[in-house]
């Protein structure tokens, strides 16, 4: 790839230049006996802002003398907190700030969207989504099926990849969705496959679907705080994600939908409503009937928590000051750099290694190798050397170093772990520490 060479030097050259180096010392970096390890997880969970812990505390004195009164009287009124967040999320997620908002958890706003957007009839009822989806959504949308007394084997289309292949062509999206246009009530897709790595084109699956008469949904949680989305400009129906991804909200942190504009004001969309969802005018009227906020606020159902508000906001400022642009140029730069080097080990090591299946266009911060007999050795080896990697069933090794935390270098030392293990006569055996300088 043009630009790197496999060394040391390529890597620390462009440390050195890189713009966003100094976001790495805003997070709390896992260390073991003094050394940093090397985090890789971020497609699981983001490591934590250092000022996390002074957002919560000033949360938690609030509501110590405040009491209630916070929601009004404190310094920024926990009334206001989930709308701090719109600014930067709508340049993240591609959107107005009206058209998202931030409640809940990543599946139960996906049931709470799909109560608004799977209306099936008698003849448009099915739901068309990629094959191995992600477990929850699978069964998010069995449950929606069920509920509405279907069978989920009849109502749900799955498209796969071809025999052989790991990733599903777009072609043969287009085509489903063509083939089952009478009969779709809804095509559901996760922006990212959790698996592969695999970016799907949601502008061209969202055309498709409104072409074929159905609504279309999707799952962000691999995408937002990954890739670059315009989920307005795509002309997308809902979306729902996570911020304990990429976006480091912490575990189990609120999450967040986008509902298009054209569906706020639809009198005959259904919805699940709350009291936190009504028009924030009148909400304290206590009105029996109720008035929907007029922007995506309207989903929303419950109280939202202020430090689970605290947590994500000490991350989304670090967006705000790093520049989306400048941090989809470095991941873009750095998933380019760790593609290189997955390349240069692939050859070097042809039968023993790994295939990486994450295509080489269509991919964000992820890269997942395909490995053989050794897999899980080859697993364990990178953990013993403080590298943070993801095993999934049944051999697969995810990797995902991220713009605002992760270096060049810590891929480097990555490689230089393949390739010890994949050298050694007994890499069937744990490989041991090796006298190679860690990360620092």
């Amino acid at each position: 790839m043009s630009g790197f060479e496999a060394s040391a030097a390529c890597a620390e050259m462009m440390d050195r230049i890189d713009p966003l180096a100094q976001f790495r010392h805003r997070f709390q970096i896992p260390t073991v006996e003094g050394r940093q390890q090397v985090y890789f997880l971020g497609n699981s969970l983001g490591l934590q802002p250092v000022t996390v812990r002074q957002q919560v505390d000033r949360i938690l004195g609030q509501w110590s003398q405040l009491g209630v009164e916070a929601f009004f009287h404190a310094d920024l009124p926990w009334m206001e907190l989930p709308s701090l967040s719109y600014p930067v999320l709508s340049k993240i997620i591609g959107c107005l700030p009206t058209e998202l908002t931030v409640m809940s958890q990543l599946t139960v706003n996906l049931h709470l969207l799909m109560a608004s957007f799977y209306q099936p009839k008698a003849h448009r009822y099915k739901i068309l989504c990629e094959a191995k989806a992600f477990p929850s959504d699978q069964y998010m949308m069995a449950s929606q099926v069920r509920l509405h007394g279907y069978d989920p084997n009849q109502a749900i289309i799955e498209v796969s990849p071809p025999p052989g292949e790991h990733c599903i062509r777009e072609q043969d999206i287009l085509e489903a969705i063509d083939q089952h246009a009478d009969s779709l009530a809804l095509i559901f897709w996760g922006g990212v496959n959790y698996y592969t790595g695999q970016v799907f084109d949601m502008a061209a699956i969202a055309h498709a679907a409104h072409q074929a008469g159905a609504r279309v949904g999707f799952d962000l949680a691999h995408a937002a705080g990954n890739i670059p989305l315009a989920l307005h400009d795509w002309d997308v129906d809902f979306a729902a994600w996570c911020h304990y991804k990429y976006l480091n909200g912490g575990p189990g942190a609120v999450a967040g939908a986008y509902v298009h504009e054209r569906h706020h004001a639809e009198a005959q969309t259904p919805r699940l409503n709350g009291w936190w969802g009504n028009d924030p005018q009148t909400r304290f009227e206590m009105a029996k009937a109720h008035q929907p906020s007029p922007t995506a606020e309207a989903w929303q159902v419950s109280t939202p928590s202020p430090i689970l508000h605290a947590c994500l906001q000490a991350s989304l400022d670090l967006f705000a000051e790093a520049g989306w642009d400048r941090i989809q140029e470095k991941t873009l730069r750095l998933s380019q750099w760790l593609r290189f080097l997955l390349d240069q080990i692939e050859d070097k090591f042809p039968d023993k290694g790994f295939h990486c299946i994450t295509p080489r266009q269509a991919h964000g911060c992820q890269a997942s190798l395909l490995t053989g007999a050794n897999g899980k050795k080859m697993f364990d080896c990178l953990t013993s050397e403080g590298i943070f990697a993801d095993w999934r069933e049944p051999n697969v090794i995810r990797l995902a170093p991220v713009p605002l935390y992760n270096s060049f270098s810590e891929v480097w030392r990555c490689y230089e772990v393949f390739c010890h293990f994949l050298s050694t006569a007994h890499s069937d055996q744990l490989c041991p520490f090796w006298p190679i300088q860690r990360v620092t």
